[in-house]
């Protein structure tokens, strides 16, 4: 199954193509492996060449859904002119299979459970500063380890068990833990990435997101861009459900187009001193935003612009996710120094494909 969400007053908005400063893009290719459904039928189409139930559904949610290609009959999908905005993200329904999200979150319990924390780093999105230390700088090489702003109590100690605490882990894990290395690496990733247009697709970050129970914390409005870029832009990101996400445990919001105004603010790492420019970050009205509720296997890809949050979970639920963030990595693409992310001189970035890496 494979869906595409809209916002209502967009009706006529389908995505052509996700990557920044790209031209449209139809993607052709089927998915390789146990995947009958085909990525063509998503890309672009138009709101009179939806069925009757599709329409009535998308003007009761804004939510547009297909099914396997061979449902739609063979008929060759090219852009309809008049539906040439985009949205911004794409949601790909039972992306991964069941028995591969299982062993993901096995391996996700071993680790935290090997983690004998020496240092304690705190994860948040609302003080930056909390993530402005060497720890977290280090990251960029390991699996590392950050625990909910809520995790402990006035003493200093947890409030729960280590495995009920910890935020995320990151931001190595593509490169360094077999187990995810196999998904962020696949040769299902890397078609969908050079269907949309990556020549030399690199991985650059990747997060196992816990969102714990009752302590899950916020992730304010943001773009990917902000924290991660390359010149030109070409940030794009993978996020992955690993157990169903809905509005009850902290699902992702997105705001319908958003990445269509660019970058609206950038971080800046330098001598150990993190900037932000402009300085405040920008208040968004959060009703005009579309939760992205998705079933466990069910992955979203958002543009690099697009701006995107979740609310805290106070649900008993958690909500696991695993997150990789892409560029290009060809010779004409940089990686500036301002990013907060480096990497060693003997553990570089390394692409998809083989060939050059991104400087």
């Amino acid at each position: 199954m494979l869906f595409v969400s809209a916002s209502r007053p967009q009706i006529k908005a389908l995505p052509h193509a996700l990557r920044p400063s790209a031209a449209p893009v139809l993607i052709k290719r089927p998915f390789t492996g146990n995947r009958q459904a085909s990525l063509s039928v998503a890309v672009s189409a138009g709101y009179n060449m939806l069925t009757a139930k599709q329409k009535e559904q998308f003007e009761a949610d804004g939510t547009l859904r297909w099914g396997h290609f061979s449902s739609l009959g063979n008929s060759k999908l090219s852009p309809v002119s008049p539906y040439t905005e985009t949205v911004g993200y794409l949601v790909l329904e039972n992306f991964t299979p069941v028995a591969q999200l299982a062993e993901m979150r096995r391996q996700a319990v071993a680790l935290v459970a090997d983690f004998d924390p020496e240092t304690i780093s705190v994860f948040s999105t609302k003080n930056q500063t909390k993530t402005s230390n060497d720890y977290f700088s280090e990251s960029a090489n390991n699996v590392s380890f950050f625990f909910e702003e809520n995790a402990f109590n006035e003493e200093g100690q947890l409030r729960q068990p280590k495995a009920l605490s910890i935020n995320k882990m990151g931001h190595a894990m593509h490169d360094l833990d077999p187990v995810f290395v196999r998904w962020s690496r696949s040769a299902q990733v890397a078609e969908l990435l050079q269907d949309l247009g990556y020549k030399k697709p690199t991985p650059v970050q990747s997060m196992y997101i816990f969102k714990q129970p009752n302590i899950g914390g916020e992730v304010v409005p943001h773009q990917d861009s902000t924290f991660l870029y390359t010149d030109p832009l070409s940030v794009i990101g993978f996020w992955m459900a690993l157990e169903d996400s809905t509005k009850e445990n902290g699902c992702l919001w997105s705001l319908p187009g958003s990445h269509k105004a660019g970058v609206r603010r950038k971080m800046t790492v330098k001598d150990g001193k993190t900037t932000f420019d402009p300085p405040t970050p920008e208040e968004f009205d959060l009703e005009q935003f579309t939760p992205l509720e998705m079933k466990a296997g069910s992955m979203v890809i958002l543009h690099g612009n697009n701006i995107h949050f979740s609310k805290e979970n106070t649900s008993s639920k958690s909500r696991h996710a695993y997150s990789v963030h892409y560029v290009e990595g060809t010779e004409d693409h940089s990686w500036p120094e301002g990013n907060w992310l480096h990497r060693r001189s003997d553990f570089p970035f390394k692409p998809l494909t083989q060939g050059t890496t991104v400087a």
